[in-house]
């Protein structure tokens, strides 16, 4: 199974890790891509360079950053292939040993498997077939 984990650090956007913590999420990176868990991962540049597009009642809204919503700013994401949610969660665990005080938000991604012909939605399985 693959997972999303969106990181949300508490700490000040923008706020540059230590040589330190660069070194070990540097090898917790080097050991997720080696053991196979780790499928990406990327960090986001702070959300003054970002925008929301929102879409509500067929108009569209566009908000530039910064946005002051700390609890909103998202730091970056990493794609997980895991067994189970408890094994994502783990290792969101490790991770944020690593990064520190934050959040990981985790989301089972859709596999192929999830849009058999008994899935219920016959449109977004045709349209995967044909992607």
């Amino acid at each position: 199974m693959r997972f999303l984990s969106i990181y949300k650090p508490s700490k000040t956007e923008g706020a540059p890790p230590t040589q330190s913590e660069m070194a070990e999420m540097g090898k917790l990176i080097e050991d997720g891509f080696r053991e196979g868990w780790l499928l990406s991962t990327e960090g986001c540049l702070p959300s003054a360079k970002g925008a929301r597009v929102r879409l509500s009642d067929g108009k569209v809204q566009v908000t530039d950053g910064p946005f002051t919503e700390a609890k909103e700013v998202v730091g970056g994401f990493a794609m997980l292939r895991a067994n189970s949610k408890a094994d994502a969660i783990e290792l969101a665990r490790r991770f944020l040993k690593i990064a520190g005080d934050g959040e990981c938000e985790i989301r089972q991604v859709y596999d192929p498997a999830d849009f058999s012909e008994e899935a219920p939605c016959a449109a977004v399985r045709e349209s995967v077939k044909t992607a």
